[in-house]
């Protein structure tokens, strides 16, 4: 059913009641991954490669294994050594085999930071001692950091098995180039002859953290049956167990994950780096296993976004009409193929209706950790780039950015390089709301002696995704309704969950509890990523809630004795379907779960679906900067986020996602990135080295809900988490640009780096 009529009117969507995980997260009371505790546990700690690229020649447990109140002792060998076997999961392609050797070191080390083993122990400070005696003998090797040195003529191998996919014909030497990919429309090349403007320029971008306050952790407990359990902090409680089963041999079934409150993930928490390790030590030693990175670890050993570089070349005829378009992207993909080349190339220019248009790509591996997502990967890097270069162009034609993008851009029907006709888009609305703002249209103010101020604009999409999901709504004695649903809560799916199940029974949603279930008591649901819960998890749930509405009407036919045809639902009661049904007083919900016994029984309803249908987002930000002279440092004075929401169904929550995503863009764009000595180690792995911005450095960041919604989720909802952090680097280097007249093509714009770009302009 679609809630989305003209004559339907939504008491609870759309409104902004008190977040129901609040209190728990505000006092303390909600359990984390770390704040596990089991009967008879154990705990443990990696040992951890001081090498950015080496052979291991041998490793010696027995000094480790000696120490008092040590339990267990494993290294690469006490893993299965599984076939290779590609599959898509979490948020892109993997290989089981692959994911097996970034868990735990086999016989080379890829990265600082890579495991080679790990020890069990009666305490942490113990399992720490012991893990310091366990002696690897390395060969080091040479090393490559940059996507550059990786594809050097002569550089060193990082894999001798791996031959660049998606080139013909197939190559027979092994490179350390893993895959190429290309979407293409029209002739590009030829149709750069219509221009009469051509920008083309390379940028770079650098690994950035997803930031993540919550390091990872995990308890996890194997039962001599064969049985085991894990607690962690996770995207997706169902991702663990099919991984963990793949990486230890175990039956799906045999593992039973229950999620935990989970401190930010941001697309890092979608793969596993502990769970495997803690099952192998719990079945070696008996007892359950706590497992908790500090700090330096998440940043040595667990996957940051990718960098990369980028080449972009568009052109444009005077009328302000872009005719021709072209990106190569190259990515590093850290230890292991798949890095998010794929989308970032997908998303280039699908802001924009073009009919030539090729965007091309390749997936690098290097000595880094392994990447993971980060929100929308791989689409703020290439948008960075396309939405610098559309700025410029703009700017040699004389045009107003805004407009010059209004021209150009994507609209219901515009087909997409990558191969869909987007529909129900609104991506024409965010620009003239953005263009028409009191933002935009204000006047920047005077800047203080020694310093320039400036305005940028820059706009972004993401494809949202599906896929699938369950949800279960049950009614309880007293009338009030708890909601399962199977995706761990980070963006409030909590909230807008138990709101659609409380708009279609008409209920207060201060009557609906939502909990997020283990993967034993809800089915099967893909993880919290893409932007898909409140799509899709959304439908099933409210699929389920339909269900018990409906039996709440059968339930007052049998009462009452009429035919269910003649029963009405409306505000939360049974009413009889007018004068010919009969004259009866209506029931409420907890009239008839009062007297469910008599009537069938308990009151439930569960449905699975792979929800299709995703509605794409688009967003377009407005960023004002002032820039010291002196000191090179960029300050934001002003940010306005404005984007296409679908339905907004807990406004309040939108505007969150909106505005983390916008200071996640300004920090990558600012100040964020992953830096390496010679000799391949992270020098920064924390957050005093790595900067990210806090609450006194930005202004609050303004919101525009722009609401198109979606027609194929029933309250019209499309994904919101991943757009918002699209827009903001360009739009930061587009300001950046306007207060100083010269480009930033590579990030971060650091204080250093834009105090040299200042200094070069005056020589």
């Amino acid at each position: 059913m679609n809630y989305l009529g003209k004559d339907v009117q939504l008491k609870v969507v759309g409104t902004r009641p008190i977040r129901p995980d609040g209190v728990e997260k505000v006092n303390g009371r909600a359990a984390f991954g770390a704040d596990v505790a089991v009967s008879g546990m154990i705990h443990a700690k990696v040992v951890r490669s001081p090498h950015a690229h080496a052979r291991i020649k041998s490793i010696d447990t027995s000094k480790a294994e000696a120490v008092k109140g040590v339990s267990a002792v494993i290294t690469g060998a006490d893993l299965p050594d599984i076939p290779s076997e590609e599959a898509f999961v979490g948020e892109g392609p993997a290989n089981f085999r692959e994911m097996s050797h970034n868990v735990i070191a086999r016989d080379k080390v890829l990265y600082d930071g890579h495991a080679v083993a790990a020890v069990a122990a009666t305490s942490a400070a113990i399992a720490e001692e012991a893990a310091r005696l366990v002696e690897v003998e390395y060969e080091v090797l040479p090393h490559v950091i940059s996507v550059e040195e990786a594809m050097a003529d002569g550089a060193p191998v990082l894999h001798d098995d791996m031959f660049t996919q998606g080139v013909d014909p197939k190559p027979t030497k092994a490179s350390n180039i893993a895959k190429r990919v290309e979407f293409k429309l029209g002739d590009s090349n030829a149709a750069f002859a219509k221009a009469d403007v051509i920008v083309e320029r390379q940028y770079k971008t650098q690994p950035v953290h997803q930031a993540y306050i919550e390091p990872h952790a995990c308890v996890v407990s194997y039962n001599p049956d064969g049985q085991a359990q894990i607690w962690c902090s996770s995207q997706g409680q169902f991702m663990v167990r099919a991984f963990c089963a793949k990486l230890m041999g175990m039956d799906i079934a045999s593992i039973r994950v229950m999620p935990m409150e989970i401190g930010g993930g941001f697309g890092g928490k979608t793969l596993v780096y502990l769970e495997p390790l803690a099952l192998a030590l719990s079945k070696k030693s008996g007892r359950p296993v706590k497992m908790v990175m500090s700090r330096e670890e998440v940043f040595r050993g667990s996957g940051p976004t990718s960098g990369g570089t980028i080449n972009v070349k568009i052109g444009a005829t005077k009328n302000g009409r872009i005719v021709a378009a072209e990106c190569e992207t190259i990515l590093q993909a850290g230890a292991f193929p798949g890095s998010p080349v794929g989308p970032a190339c997908m998303t280039a220019f699908a802001c924009y209706d073009l009919t030539d248009v090729t965007a091309f790509g390749y997936d690098v591996v290097s000595n880094r950790p392994k990447v993971a997502a980060y929100r929308a990967p791989g689409a703020p890097i290439s948008t960075f780039a396309v939405e610098s270069a559309v700025d410029e162009l703009a700017q040699k034609l004389g045009m107003d950015p805004g407009k010059f993008r209004l021209i150009n851009a994507a609209k219901d029907e515009t087909k997409a390089a990558y191969g869909p006709t987007l529909k129900n888009i609104g991506f024409v609305e965010t620009l003239e709301a953005a263009v028409a703002s009191q933002h935009y249209t204000s006047d920047l103010g005077e800047a203080p002696k020694g310093k320039r101020r400036g305005r940028g604009i820059a706009s972004g999409f993401w494809f949202n995704i599906g896929g699938e999901s369950s949800g279960a709504t049950y009614v309880n004695e007293d009338g009030t309704v708890t909601v399962v649903s199977g995706n761990p809560d980070i963006g409030g799916s909590r909230a807008s969950m138990g709101m659609m199940a409380a708009e279609v029974l008409g209920i207060e949603v201060e009557r609906v509890r939502t909990i997020v279930g283990d993967t034993a008591s809800v089915g099967y649901s893909f993880l919290t990523g893409g932007s898909r819960v409140t799509f899709a998890t959304g439908m099933a749930v409210t699929q389920s809630a339909e269900e018990v509405r409906d039996d709440l009407c059968r339930r007052a036919a049998l009462i009452w004795e009429i035919d269910v045809d003649a029963v009405e639902w409306r505000d939360g009661h049974a009413h009889p379907a007018g004068e010919n049904a009969g004259k009866f007083d209506p029931l409420s919900l907890s009239d008839i779960a009062a007297k469910s016994g008599r009537t069938g029984g308990p009151i439930s309803a569960k449905s699975s679906i792979n929800a299709q249908g995703a509605g794409p987002g688009y967003a377009t930000h407005i960023c004002d900067v002032e820039v010291d002279d002196e000191t090179g440092h960029v300050a934001v004075l002003r940010y306005t986020a404005v984007q296409d929401v679908g339905k907004a169904i807990h406004p309040a929550y939108v505007e969150g996602q909106m505005q983390g995503g916008a200071v996640q863009g300004i920090g990558w764009a600012l100040n964020e990135e992953y830096i390496y000595n010679k000799d391949g180690r992270l020098d920064n792995p924390g957050f005093l080295d790595y900067r990210v911005p806090v609450a006194s450095d930005l202004p609050m960041i303004e919101t525009v809900l722009i609401e198109v919604p979606n027609p194929r989720h029933p309250f019209g909802a499309k994904g919101v988490g991943e757009v918002p952090i699209v827009p903001p680097m360009a739009a930061v280097a587009n300001a950046i640009s306007s207060a100083t007249g010269l480009r930033m093509p590579n990030l971060p714009m650091s204080p250093p780096r834009v105090r040299a770009a200042l200094d070069a302009a005056k020589a």
